[in-house]
């Protein structure tokens, strides 16, 4: 059963709480001067300033009320203990098994996946040292140097992220081949040494058509690299390629030794799948000590969301904010915007987090939901965007919430004479959701000798919601936490909503008319005449066009 969130007393009361709802962050914070003090939170390392979100005490009290009457904390157990909460798929939903320690247990289906899980990261960790040390080397003898990852949405987003946030700890150099546009295959393999490459296919069926694809263009271009070398390819694939995968059979197919797959379950969906045999790249390039304390991280933030009280609870609160915004505030995107370089993919990898998990329109038991669901994530690292789209955030017609991400130290501490740029760099941080949450009035843009004509245009409202999030360090610990963080936010999103946040049907009915397509893209006259006009015109004009 699921609760209709619009049928509690805490969604009534919200609705007349933020009917009306003033934010005036001016006026708050010169009325209570230890609101910043109240609503700054801590969860692991992260340091999280709420104060500049549109919360008071009442608001926050029946937030965290309607969280009790939707059931949040039975069902969040239940995910814990490993109870089949995707429903559409009958499975459990148990990503957070995949970093907990090893002298844990927990019996799911008769399995214990906590033994199940430290045996795979075992034999992962064994072979990435052998890499990284030169006892594997490829089938010339050289040893590796170029790790390519090759998969598609979570098994491609995630270690791409996570490896871009985690530059400063790499030692093996990964690339990540996902688009089946064959650009990106080339592109990717410039300047790749055949000799001295590793191919990672990540699919957990091998069946998937991107991927799959995208492999077997990768084994030709090896093949025939070492041909054109005068070296033969014989065992060249079991050298060269290795597999996250569960398909033995297809593996062994493709040329893949067996015994350099790496499985994992279908408790893991591919969006939360970063910290399993998925983060198998990430493993090779920065090591399995580095990866370690990456799970970690994900580990304590896990344990903060579980036994922190509620209103200490910082992904239980962020996530109640954001159905705050999207229900009773008209939100219809959240942007994310990390004040770091290395972060520059993190907003991707939150789009599928988010977007792939809410973006539902019927609940748990098929009925269709009461209430919008889900919010577009979007943004990009650092100062860029505010030479872009922030604009629209201040000024602009719009409320859209925003999370800032920042680091107190930076990897470059680099100066110019007197100037800091790491304090430069911050202090657009800091300065940004200040003028967000302060504005500027017009009679402070007159007090500047502001032409009147041009007053108003130079006049910004304030009062747009913000969260900071700090932290000293961007670790592999920190970026565990962050992208824990999210999933729990997204979590706590979907509980209240009563939607199953871990399917994805969505993605299927495109993937399936792709390969139902095929033939009417290669001009069988009977299946072209059956598609509709649109369609038609389309693959008529590609026909008539391709060279």
């Amino acid at each position: 059963m699921t609760t209709d969130p619009t049928s509690t007393s805490a969604w009534s009361k919200l609705q007349g709480l933020t009917e009306n709802f003033e934010p005036d962050f001016r006026k708050r914070f010169a009325e209570d001067p230890q609101r910043a003090d109240r609503y700054t939170l801590s969860a692991g390392d992260l340091y999280v300033d709420l104060s500049k979100n549109f919360v008071d005490e009442d608001i926050l009290d029946w937030l965290v009320q309607l969280s009790e009457e939707v059931g949040l904390a039975e069902r969040r157990a239940a995910m814990f203990a490993g109870e089949h909460i995707n429903v559409t798929e009958d499975r459990a939903v148990l990503h957070t098994a995949l970093r907990r320690p090893a002298t844990d247990t927990l019996v799911v289906d008769g399995q214990d996946v906590i033994k199940d899980v430290h045996e795979v990261l075992d034999r992962i960790y064994a072979f990435a040292n052998k890499v990284r040390s030169g006892e594997w080397t490829g089938v010339t003898g050289k040893k590796i140097e170029t790790v390519v990852n090759i998969g598609i949405g979570g098994s491609d987003l995630g270690p791409v992220m996570a490896y871009e946030a985690l530059k400063p700890y790499v030692d093996l150099e990964a690339r990540f081949i996902s688009n089946i546009d064959p650009t990106d295959v080339g592109e990717t393999l410039k300047g790749v040494d055949p000799e001295t490459v590793l191919f990672i296919v990540a699919s957990k069926t091998f069946t998937t058509l991107e991927t799959l694809t995208n492999a077997k263009a990768c084994r030709s271009w090896l093949l025939n690299g070492l041909e054109d070398r005068g070296i033969s390819a014989d065992g060249a694939v079991s050298k060269h390629f290795i597999a996250v995968s569960t398909n033995l059979e297809k593996v062994a197919e493709f040329g893949i030794d067996p015994d350099n797959a790496f499985g994992f379950w279908n408790w893991v969906g591919g969006r939360y799948s970063v910290d399993s045999a998925v983060g198998t790249a990430l493993v090779l390039a920065i090591g399995p000590e580095r990866f370690t304390e990456f799970l970690e991280g994900f580990h304590a933030m896990d344990q903060h969301f579980l036994d922190a009280p509620a209103r200490e609870n910082v992904p239980l609160l962020m996530g109640l904010l954001n159905v705050l915004y999207v229900n009773f505030f008209g939100a219809g995107s959240h942007a994310v915007l990390p004040y770091s370089q290395y972060l520059h993919r993190f907003p991707a990898y939150l789009q599928q987090l988010t977007m792939e998990s809410n973006g539902k329109s019927v609940r748990w038991d098929g009925s269709p939901v009461t209430t919008k669901t889900g919010e577009v994530f979007w943004g990009e690292p650092g100062t860029n965007g505010q030479h872009a789209f922030y604009q629209l955030i201040h000024q602009g017609t719009q409320l859209i919430p925003a999370d800032f991400v920042a680091f107190a130290n930076p990897e470059f501490p680099l100066t110019d004479g007197d100037t800091d740029q790491h304090e430069l760099f911050l202090g657009n941080f800091f300065a940004q959701t200040k003028a967000l949450a302060l504005g500027k009035t017009a009679e402070e843009v007159r007090a500047e000798g502001t032409p009147e004509a041009i007053v108003s245009a130079r006049v910004f409202a304030g009062n747009k919601p913000t969260t900071s999030i700090m932290a000293p360090d961007l670790t592999p610990s920190v970026l565990g936490q962050l992208i824990a963080l999210y999933e729990h936010i997204t979590f706590v999103q979907g509980i209240v909503w009563g939607i199953d946040s871990f399917d994805q049907w969505g993605v299927e009915l495109g993937k399936q008319m792709a390969n139902d397509l095929g033939p009417a893209i290669a001009g069988d006259p009977a299946a072209l005449a059956a598609q509709d006009p649109s369609t038609k015109g389309l693959i008529a004009y590609y026909r008539a066009n391709r060279r």
